[in-house]
């Protein structure tokens, strides 16, 4: 059976993450032990909270060190997300000096709304707090079944800036367009909350475990 290591980052409620595998009938335990992760057969990096932290708790057990070996070098699927996402950059101006997995040719800055207004003509605010539509790009696996503008839950005042075009997942508009998704090759990552986006999440969620099977199985 495929098996899912859900990486404690010590913040964030990673409960709520491996319900959606266990409702998908599908093995997630959360460890922060590198033995453990390097044992399962895709790696889900979910979390909330300070880059500089997060970090921090990688680098001091371990988990960092493998993830980047393991799914930099080796292709093991991995999934980021919301904080999980901005870790795979090379850094991130919450945390100057503090440097990331530095899988994903980008990193993370503020998201700029100043003087900006939805579409009803309302100020925006940081954080970007609730349901937004998302707009799937270079045809991304993660959205196979979903129809294009499905709205996902979003808690964020930071956004992923891409360097390589040929990454994007999907984008959201909230003052600018940002990217909301990074799907390439074994990496790939949302911005948004699929285990509080309700069947849509559940169904990103089934579309990664379907990829890591297929890669199991090619390997």
């Amino acid at each position: 059976m495929t098996k899912f290591a859900i990486i404690d980052c010590g913040i964030g409620n990673l409960r709520s993450v491996q319900k959606i595998f266990e409702r998908l009938d599908t093995e997630a335990i959360i460890t922060d032990e590198p033995c453990k992760v390097a044992s399962c057969d895709g790696i889900v990096l979910p979390g909330v909270g300070a880059f500089g932290d997060a970090m921090a708790k990688l680098e001091d057990d371990g988990t960092a060190a493998v993830i980047r070996h393991l799914s930099g070098n080796f292709d093991k699927p991995l999934l980021g997300i919301c904080l999980g996402m901005q870790l795979l950059g090379r850094a991130s101006t919450e945390s100057p000096g503090v440097n990331g997995l530095d899988l994903v040719p980008g990193e993370t800055v503020p998201v700029d709304i100043q003087n900006k207004r939805d579409w009803m003509e309302r100020k925006l605010t940081l954080p970007h707090i609730g349901w937004n539509s998302v707009s799937a790009k270079n045809r991304s696996q993660l959205f196979d079944g979903l129809e294009n503008e499905t709205d996902f839950y979003f808690v964020h005042s930071l956004q992923f800036k891409l360097k390589d075009p040929t990454w994007l997942g999907a984008t959201v508009r909230y003052g600018s367009e940002i990217v909301c998704a990074i799907d390439h090759g074994n990496i790939c990552a949302t911005q948004f909350h699929p285990e509080k986006s309700q069947r849509q999440g559940q169904r990103l969620i089934k579309n990664f475990i379907t990829r890591t099977i297929q890669a199991t199985q090619e390997n």
